[in-house]
């Protein structure tokens, strides 16, 4: 008789495969590395190892100290005649990095690229990040993590500043060669590519463990991790315990968690309690009251930030990256998550996420909040901690509140989400007074934004069109492309 595990491990390994693109290479050693104080010794060791090539992206490297520390590493490596190439975000590095940093480092030698600067000829592209936070050295050693490289992940205790709660992990092994592969791609992108015979190093690096893995990096409107996490949501049968920085509530993925609790998994949700995006917070309580009435734990950290991006399902599948469950995560960005299969690993990660716990606030409904028909009504509940935020849910939340009021289609509005209905509604009749008060002052930005988008479009079409014509020309007249 086959067994019904096995098959459906079978199956799930193949679900996963064409949901991501990624194969499952097994051979590795993983560590899980807690915080900075973990993540940032393991990196400047795994750098200093180096002896062919460092691949390092970062979407914030500050020029502060930290900064500063992994810019010494980095030149000392480049001039014993280790390749470096970095690619940094310009959104990330804006008022956070310098000229100054990025001079000395290129002045060693270091090849840095930066993505998506704004140009004439896009004007909304600067909107499309490079988030990713990884580093791959010789091909044999790697980091995947949701950390970027500056003073806030490692605090600063002479003016009482604790450091940001972040996850990141070390690999070795052949999956490290994934990570390559996903660099280059990101790096031909932004320019020249890089050689064939560079690339090659690492890529025959033999086993260095049991464990097996997925390395997912997704590129924006791919979607690949969030079909990851709703096939995980759907999978799930005991548990599914999640840790985000800026949860957002987008409908299928909220229904998926809601479905998963409903059908008895033990589901939990730990998002920042303070977060270093306060426009957030007076949208988050909004968002989480619709998974607390399913049954989904929420819990609200109680340190000054955690910024971690993790997931584990039924002791055996664990995920840690840099991908936020929110849709600029899921469809606008550059990312990179790990995706183990491994129970010891996911063993680990649960049991970070307990330790976790234990720092976090529980939020409940109060009495007055649950439906009277909620099965989950419960006579003695009260919201539990302070007035921190919960998780912010963004412009979707604020969309799905404005078009259920003016439609007067969906759900019923909520306390929370009529307030948020009321605040919407006054910036709208702010805006408005606005363009009635001043409208040259309204109108010259719009037509500022419009002719860029103009010249943009028109200047892309051009070129495509000489493009085509000089093809045409070579290929009538039989000479190479």
């Amino acid at each position: 008789m086959r067994d019904p595990r096995g098959a459906a491990t079978v199956l799930a390994q193949q679900a996963f495969s064409r949901a991501t693109g990624a194969p499952l290479v097994e051979g590795n050693s993983i560590q899980l590395l807690v915080d900075a104080r973990e993540n940032y010794p393991a990196w400047l060791k795994a750098i200093h190892e180096a002896r062919d090539h460092i691949y390092l992206e970062s979407y914030i490297i500050y020029d502060d100290d930290v900064g500063r520390m992994f810019a010494d590493a980095l030149i000392a490596k480049a001039r014993e005649g280790v390749r470096v190439r970095i690619v940094y975000d310009w959104m990330g590095d804006f008022r956070r990095g310098s000229r100054r940093y990025w001079s000395r480092l290129r002045a060693a030698g270091i090849e840095a690229r930066c993505y998506n600067p704004p140009r004439l000829t896009s004007p909304l592209g600067w909107l499309i990040r490079e988030h990713r936070k990884t580093i791959s050295v010789d091909g044999r050693i790697g980091v995947v993590a949701g950390l970027c490289i500056g003073r806030p992940w490692a605090g600063d205790p002479e003016r009482g500043l604790e450091p940001w709660r972040d996850t990141g992990v070390l690999l070795r092994g052949p999956a490290v060669a994934e990570l390559d592969r996903a660099f280059a791609d990101i790096w031909a992108a932004i320019g020249p590519p890089i050689p064939p015979d560079e690339l090659a190093h690492g890529v025959d690096v033999a086993p260095q463990g049991t464990v097996a893995l997925r390395v997912i990096g997704t590129a924006p409107s791919t979607a690949g991790m969030f079909r990851v996490d709703q096939l995980v949501a759907a999978l799930a049968r005991d548990r599914l315990w999640l840790a985000d920085a800026y949860f957002v509530g987008t409908t299928p993925y909220v229904q998926a968690l809601c479905s998963a609790a409903a059908d008895g998994v033990d589901v939990r949700l730990l998002v920042p309690g303070a977060s270093n995006k306060p426009i957030l917070k007076p949208l988050s309580r909004a968002g989480v009251r619709q998974l607390l009435r399913a049954g989904v734990r929420v819990f609200e950290w109680n340190g000054p930030m955690m910024h971690a991006k993790t997931a584990v399902a039924d002791g055996r599948w664990a995920r840690v990256g840099s991908t936020n469950l929110n849709i600029s995560g899921w469809f606008g960005n550059y990312e990179m998550d790990i995706l183990a299969e491994d129970e010891t690993f996911a063993l680990e990660v649960e049991q970070a996420y307990l330790r976790d716990l234990e720092n976090a606030t529980e939020l409940v409904l109060l009495h007055e909040e649950m439906h009277p028909s909620d099965p989950m009504r419960q006579p003695s509940a009260h919201l539990a901690g302070g007035g921190a935020s919960g998780a912010g849910v963004g412009a979707v939340r604020i969309g799905n509140v404005v078009g259920a009021a003016l439609t007067g289609k969906g759900r019923t509005l909520t306390p929370v989400n009529a307030r948020l209905s009321v605040l919407t509604g006054v910036a709208c009749l702010a805006l408005a007074l606005l363009f009635v008060s001043f409208p040259r002052v309204v109108a010259w930005p719009f037509a500022v934004i419009l002719g860029w988008a103009a010249f943009a479009l028109c200047y892309k079409g051009y070129r495509k069109h000489r493009r085509a014509r000089r093809t045409a020309r070579r290929f009538s007249t039989g000479q190479p492309e």
